[in-house]
């Protein structure tokens, strides 16, 4: 069964910030890939270091490995939000992720703070 992430206005989902530590996979519907860094996510999406920006409203794949399991799921893409030296930041929103997938990622952000000899860093909600 697919899960599709619902927002909260009211209050953002836990996120956890990664640094450069967590490669992610974004693949296009024409088949054409794109590597990139996961900087920071949460059960509703996340921010891509990539390098260069992807259309904004795109919907492509988005993979990547935790600590609790792999994570595939189908997101869109939102607008660039800074340009490094190292790459253009970009958020994302999932829009449809499996049950497993969901499972996965919902452990991994809710043991994160668990894991601090990892490197990974929980961030408090905020309005």
């Amino acid at each position: 069964m697919t899960h599709f992430p619902q927002t909260n206005p009211q209050r953002r989902a836990p996120r956890i910030q990664l640094g450069d530590t967590v490669s992610a996979l974004v693949k296009f519907d024409d088949g054409q890939r794109a590597k990139a860094k996961l900087q920071t996510v949460s059960v509703t999406g996340g921010m891509l270091r990539l390098a260069k920006a992807l259309e904004e409203g795109g919907f492509v794949e988005v993979a990547f490995q935790t600590q609790s399991g792999p994570v595939h799921g189908m997101a869109e893409m939102l607008y660039p939000r800074r340009t490094m030296t190292t790459g253009i930041l970009q958020p994302f929103r999932f829009v449809a992720l499996e049950d497993d997938d969901h499972r996965t990622l919902r452990m991994a952000v809710d043991t994160a703070p668990d894991r601090s000899f990892l490197g990974l860093q929980s961030v408090s909600n905020r309005r």
